[in-house]
């Protein structure tokens, strides 16, 4: 993991390492399955995409860096490119990013149930693999 071009080109900052937790993401794909019973699926979209944007935050500052500038969210998955974890999942969800940005700021809603179920899916199947990864992480640095 390099993210030396992140840092050179203003994407990322380091900061002080923190403790990972994935309670906050959890919490948020519970709350997005229960809003199947109001059928709006875009603002289940919002909730898991806030979700997998906090694991990922937590996930930045647990190896000691943030995003930074106007696009942070966008260099948030710049980062996670970098990391290697699973490329098509966050492919997936950088889309759902920008499906994300056209319903909070242009007020256009895009999703239909069945992807509104897909997400949560694509999302609790992210959230395991971020957790493996931090686990991974740290049971190396406790063999050094």
């Amino acid at each position: 993991m390099n993210f030396e071009r992140l840092l050179n080109e203003g994407k990322i900052e380091k900061v002080k390492k923190t403790d990972f937790s994935s309670e906050s993401a959890e919490k948020s794909l519970v709350f997005a399955r229960r809003g199947f019973e109001t059928e709006n699926y875009d603002e289940i979209m919002s909730v898991i995409y806030n979700g997998i944007f906090k694991i990922t935050n937590r996930l930045m500052n647990f190896l000691g860096y943030r995003a930074i500038g106007r696009e942070h969210h966008k260099n948030t998955f710049e980062f996670l490119r970098e990391i290697g974890i699973d490329q098509d999942l966050v492919q997936y969800f950088d889309n759902i990013r920008k499906k994300r940005n056209d319903f909070v700021y242009r007020d256009m809603e895009s999703i239909t149930r069945e992807e509104a179920e897909k997400m949560i899916i694509y999302a609790e199947e992210f959230v395991k693999k971020i957790i493996n990864f931090v686990k991974k992480s740290k049971d190396e640095c406790s063999k050094k």
